[in-house]
């Protein structure tokens, strides 16, 4: 019998890229079980079987419950990065940077278990008092900035009114992007589709220069 090539026989996973699948399986099992059940559900056990793993793996990973919440916002943040790249909106022109983030953001809610998850975990740490603190914090400051370099580099392209203040801009399309996801949350039947075409059209408007 002949040996294969080294060119065709399998390649076996080195030690780090099996752990990277691991920790992406139970974050992305983590997400799933806050989506559905909230954050009581997420327990070690109920994590590691929704990722086909054991409860000593997702113990062993993140230590508690409460490192497990952080490894999963971070992961989280950086799914949302992602997607945003693929959906090339950092390369669209100031205005339609602005109305394309919006847009896709809304369009992926009521289907993202992700975004569903991230918004129970924020929930939860309004609740806590704890949301000025950490990765949130510092995820809602990074989704400003970005949306005020739109903003801006709308303004310099004359397509974005001259008279708004970039930050304030981000604040208030952050902070009505959050509503929207709040109010998702206590009612999951509200239909999103007619609140979408009423914010695009509205934001339009609202940002256009004359």
């Amino acid at each position: 019998m002949s040996m294969p090539s080294p060119d065709t026989a399998p390649r076996r996973r080195t030690q780090a890229a099996r752990s990277a699948e691991s920790e992406q399986r139970l974050l992305q099992a983590a997400a799933e079980v806050i989506a559905e059940g909230g954050v009581g559900a997420a327990t070690f056990e109920a994590v590691g079987a929704r990722a086909g793993y054991s409860r000593g793996l997702a113990t062993q990973k993140f230590g508690s419950k409460q490192g497990m919440i952080e490894a999963l916002v971070a992961w989280l943040k950086q799914r949302s990065d992602e997607m945003m790249l693929e959906s090339g909106i950092d390369t669209l022109p100031g205005f339609d940077a602005v109305i394309g983030y919006v847009d896709a953001y809304l369009a992926s809610l009521a289907d993202n278990v992700e975004l569903r998850a991230y918004f129970i975990l924020l929930s939860g740490a309004v609740a806590d008092r704890n949301a000025a603190d950490g990765v949130f914090s510092e995820t809602h400051h990074w989704v400003e900035r970005r949306i005020a370099a739109f903003v801006a580099r709308g303004q310099a392209q004359g397509t974005i009114r001259r008279d708004l203040d970039p930050v304030a801009v981000a604040l208030m399309v952050g902070s009505l992007l959050l509503g929207v996801s709040t109010q998702l949350h206590i009612d999951p039947k509200m239909e999103i589709a007619p609140i979408r075409a009423v914010i695009i059209k509205t934001l339009k408007a609202a940002f256009a220069s004359a």
